[in-house]
């Protein structure tokens, strides 16, 4: 397949945060129109940013408002030198990115835009229908012995996943994080995965994400938040060069190892999505689930990104976080014994946040929206804590190991956090809808591979409650 370029518009950003709306897909096209993918990223306060990438000489030019303009160059073509894969040192590759990125800032007024003749979405001031998906991508990963089965649409369905919600008119699309899963080279003899592309370029960014993902990067704008496959040990070269809407800035590329205490951590940013509503978007790429202490690097930064997510929650009195690992989630693990295990919340935020606010957010956000646990829940507290939503069953090999029904008395995803309503669904992938019926009331509903609704919950202020406690 010949790689697909993104839209990419870059001008100079003054404002540093900006939604994603992807408006083209990977995919050969027809006609004089190079081949390329495009999408409009909605950043910090409201800004727009328009992206493409493309195997071109050039950034191609822009049309708004019927006036042309060339777009800026975001990212040369370009390869990256080695950084050992963590997951397993002895099978990595440099990145190669042939494709450049490049962007233009769209003006809040625009009516209209277009690249090389395809329209790109353009955002709505106060989005009514909201899509909300996480954990995409296709897992490959020598470590854990996971070789999903990438060529099987049924076993890695995000392409499915995205046409259904595409379906469902999105006026705005959340991914909540972890876009890139192909880390490691498919074993000879497996079928499943056979000739997959692996490693960090683009690549695998494409097949993991752009390509599957087209009819939804079609269909409205996103806004992309970072998980910890984006690090910049995994993922985190691409999502600077591709996701992210603030300026790419050298040193915070993920490019060298030297710089990754600038490239694993960026500040929050606010999204206004009308009456008196913001999205406050963190990035949480680099927390551990084992912990953080004072003195370490993570537990200093997170303690500064709270604080700065304290004044930016402070402009609006209602408030949606998105923060790809769930600060207030329930995973599950297996114990020695074979027994299940709980694994509450994330021990690294929890530990930094905590220390600055033992209910550990601001009393101004009323609902949480994560990932990283690869199914879906909801929970709601009677502790004051928000409503906690994790969408993590988009695409990415499920978390299978059952959940206790019912939960055993007395669990709490973080010290204080006293669950009063609890959901989940577990082993089945789709996506999560949120149609806004007041300024903090939404109705939320959890869609199948089919569209079909499989379960319905009403969000009302900090508390929320679905009609189905284990959706089967």
């Amino acid at each position: 397949m010949l790689p697909s370029p993104l839209k990419h518009w870059a001008a100079p950003i003054a404002a540093p945060v900006a939604i994603l709306l992807l408006a083209g897909c990977a995919g050969t096209r027809t006609g004089p129109a190079p081949d390329f993918t495009s999408y409009v990223v909605m950043g910090e306060y409201g800004a727009a940013v328009a992206r493409v990438l493309i195997d071109a000489p050039g950034c191609p030019e822009i049309e708004i408002d019927g006036r042309k303009q060339p777009m800026q160059l975001r990212a040369p073509a370009a390869t990256i030198a080695l950084r050992p894969t963590p997951s397993a040192p002895a099978d990595s590759k440099p990145a190669e990115f042939p494709l450049l990125t490049c962007e233009t800032a769209l003006p809040r007024d625009a009516a209209s835009a277009r690249v090389l003749g395809r329209a790109l979405p353009l955002p709505a001031a106060a989005p009514q229908r909201i899509v909300v998906i996480g954990d995409t991508g296709c897992r490959l990963q020598k470590s854990s012995n996971s070789w999903q089965a990438c060529q099987d649409s049924t076993q890695y369905p995000f392409a499915a996943v995205a046409a259904q919600a595409a379906a469902w008119k999105p006026d705005l699309v959340i991914h909540v994080g972890d876009y890139h899963y192909r880390e490691n080279a498919c074993p000879e003899g497996n079928t499943g995965c056979a000739g997959s592309p692996w490693g960090y370029g683009w690549e695998a960014w494409d097949e993991d994400f752009f390509a599957p993902g087209a009819k939804l990067l079609d269909a409205a704008p996103w806004v992309m938040a970072r998980g910890n496959h984006e690090n910049c040990t995994r993922g985190g070269q691409g999502y600077w060069r591709f996701l992210d809407p603030r300026p790419l800035l050298k040193g915070r590329d993920c490019n060298a190892a030297a710089d990754d205490n600038a490239g694993n951590y960026s500040d929050p940013y606010a999204i206004p999505i009308g009456q008196d509503t913001q999205l406050l978007v963190l990035d949480t790429a680099n927390t551990s689930w084992k912990g953080l202490k004072p003195g370490d690097t993570g537990y200093d930064k997170y303690r500064d990104l709270y604080r700065k997510l304290d004044a930016l929650a402070q402009r609006a009195p209602h408030n949606i976080g998105i923060a790809h690992h769930p600060l207030l989630g329930i995973g599950t693990d297996h114990n020695a014994d074979g027994s299940v295990k709980l694994l509450l919340g994330d021990a690294g935020l929890s530990a930094s946040f905590g220390a600055v606010n033992p209910q550990l957010l601001p009393a101004t956000i009323q609902v949480m929206l994560g990932g990283h646990i690869h199914m879906w829940q909801q929970l709601s507290f009677s502790s004051g804590h928000p409503s906690q939503f994790v969408a993590g069953f988009a695409g990415t090999q499920e978390d299978i190991i059952p959940l206790p029904a019912p939960l055993p008395a007395g669990t709490q995803p973080a010290p204080g956090a006293v669950i009063e309503h609890f959901s989940a669904w577990q082993d089945g992938f789709g996506f999560m809808t949120m149609e806004r019926r007041g300024p903090e009331q939404w109705a939320v509903e959890v869609h199948d591979l089919d569209g079909r609704i499989r379960n319905r919950c009403t969000i009302d202020g900090r508390r929320s409650q679905c009609e189905v406690a284990r959706v089967n």
